[in-house]
């Protein structure tokens, strides 16, 4: 069933219901629509860009921030039977006019808080025909239409674009963690297949309530929304991360599923910790299930959660934009014992570990993890050469290091292209990230190789200290002596650890920052 049909069907079934809440706490502002208005605002979006020229096979740009807007544009992008093409936020303007020429796009939808970024760009990009914008009036660019007042005079009946389960859907630019983002391309079996992994992972039911936080342009977020979605369970948006304003709005909204990154359980933790919020303050019975995702998870970090949220259901998730995001394995909310595994297959989902020459490795040995199942993208869009290094007979060439162990479980061992050579010896960075990770006074830490005429790589570990605390290089090193000797880290430096918008360590920018820099060993004050 076509993810557009689930949500006219979710109108039809819960109408009246609240589909979507939209909390800004920043602005004490919260707004809400119903199933109908979600269903009805998609129709009004997809006969706009019907009359503005989109015909089937079209590109379509959003560039949003997350609001309660977001979903019925991207809806009514896909009832046209035009491709979607959300873009990350953080893109600064060259990375938006490559994205957007890319894509040939026609129409561009964007937001207030781009109108900077747009204006650099606007006048070269020669395919788009209409500009629409997405906010106040008062701070409209000249060249852009208003979203509300298209709106207004638009039917809310579906325009019935005749659209197959095998057609094109959305390009989604990956990360770009390990250089220039690629446009993953997604059919609408994609989407679909997301929405039944994703329930039959977590289990949701109509009375559930998803807090959404992380940005809607990436598959996570979007696709974990989708299991709620698939049920016509309602869900909020969140703008805003600080640990007080997510337990307000688990406490206030009566959230049950909420799915964080690894920095947001990090600082609610830490808050707690320091006294800055307290449990009591908020009503958290609802609240059944914690899932984290898009970057390894510190097993020290779910047992410290375990310790304060000890009724709570948890999950590992790991995905990639090329598997229509997160479910592809996932731990399973029954497998506790195994934290610090990314799991097994998700549902219709196969996995295998190969060497370099695609074959199969012996169990227990490191390999790339190569995945085949429903989600696995289409190609990379008008990448031939990037397409074919990664797709192989069906199967998805994760770039993913990883081991199985002998009960079927995978751990990820690092990314392929962060492992650190040093000395002929493979060094996989999240390992030692992990048992750092555990030291009462770091909140959060990156290994990185850094160049060494010797040794070609040494290690090199960035430690951000928690707030209220003094780390020494004399303690790290102690501490490593639980390490092997070829483990521990050869350079400590301390600072601020930079994560994208989906919370995976920007390695790149820490390598360019810290390359043929001597180790400093005075905190950051910006660390405490």
């Amino acid at each position: 069933m076509l993810i557009m049909e689930m949500l006219a069907r979710n109108s039809r079934m819960y109408g009246s219901e609240t589909a979507l809440i939209e909390r800004e706490p920043a602005k004490n502002r919260r707004t809400e629509i119903t199933w109908t208005d979600f269903d009805a605002q998609a129709n009004r979006t997809a006969h706009v860009l019907l009359k503005k020229g989109i015909e089937k096979g079209d590109r379509v740009v959003q560039l949003m921030m997350n609001c309660i807007d977001w979903l019925p544009v991207y809806f009514g992008i896909l009832r046209t039977g035009a491709w979607a093409v959300p873009l990350n936020f953080r893109f600064d303007h060259a990375t938006i006019k490559r994205c957007t020429q890319l894509a040939e796009a026609k129409v561009f939808v964007f937001g207030e808080e781009f109108i900077d970024r747009v204006n650099a760009i606007k006048d070269e990009l020669k395919t788009v025909k209409t500009f629409i914008f997405v906010g106040p009036e008062e701070v409209r660019p000249p060249y852009a239409e208003p979203y509300s007042s298209l709106l207004s005079s638009e039917s809310a009946n579906d325009p019935n674009i005749p659209i197959s389960i095998l057609d094109c859907a959305a390009l989604y630019f990956t990360s770009g963690t390990t250089g220039t983002p690629k446009a993953t391309l997604l059919t609408h079996r994609n989407l679909e297949s997301s929405c039944y992994v994703e329930n039959c992972h977590h289990h949701q039911i109509h009375a559930d309530n998803f807090l959404c936080i992380p940005p809607l342009y990436h598959t996570g977020a979007k696709m974990h929304w989708f299991g709620n979605f698939v049920v016509g369970a309602k869900a909020v948006i969140l703008k805003g991360v600080k640990p007080r304003w997510i337990l307000e709005a688990i406490s206030e909204e009566d959230v049950t599923i909420v799915w964080l990154l690894v920095p947001w359980a990090l600082d609610i933790l830490t808050a707690l910790e320091n006294g800055e919020i307290r449990l009591s303050d908020y009503n958290l019975e609802r609240w059944r299930l914690m899932h984290i995702g898009a970057q390894p998870v510190p097993p020290s970090l779910i047992r410290d959660w375990k310790r304060v949220f000890p009724h709570h259901q948890y999950d590992t998730n790991y995905g990639l934009t090329e598997c229509t995001g997160p479910g592809c394995v996932h731990l399973g909310m029954e497998n506790l014992h195994k934290v610090g595994a990314i799991g097994i297959p998700g549902l219709d989902y196969e996995t295998r570990i190969l060497d370099d020459q695609q074959k199969l490795v012996a169990p227990g040995q490191i390999g790339e993890l190569a995945i085949k199942g429903p989600g696995v993208m289409k190609e990379y869009y008008r990448n031939p050469e990037a397409s074919e290094s990664v797709l192989k007979d069906g199967w998805l060439l994760t770039g993913d290091m990883a081991r199985q162990d002998e009960d079927g479980f995978i751990w990820l061992v690092d990314r392929k292209k962060d492992i650190i050579i040093t000395g002929g010896e493979n060094i996989y960075p999240v390992e030692i990230e992990d048992f750092l990770q555990a030291h009462p006074k770091i909140q959060d830490v990156a290994v990185i190789g850094m160049p060494d005429t010797r040794l070609g790589e040494v290690t090199a570990a960035v430690i951000q200290v928690k707030s209220g605390h003094e780390l020494t290089k004399e303690e790290v090193l102690a501490y490593c002596q639980g390490l092997p000797r070829f483990k521990r880290p050869r350079e400590i430096i301390f600072g601020i650890i930079p994560r994208n918008p989906t919370g995976k360590i920007e390695k790149p920018r820490l390598r360019k920052q810290y390359s043929g820099v001597e180790s400093s060993f005075k905190a950051d004050p910006l660390s405490k």
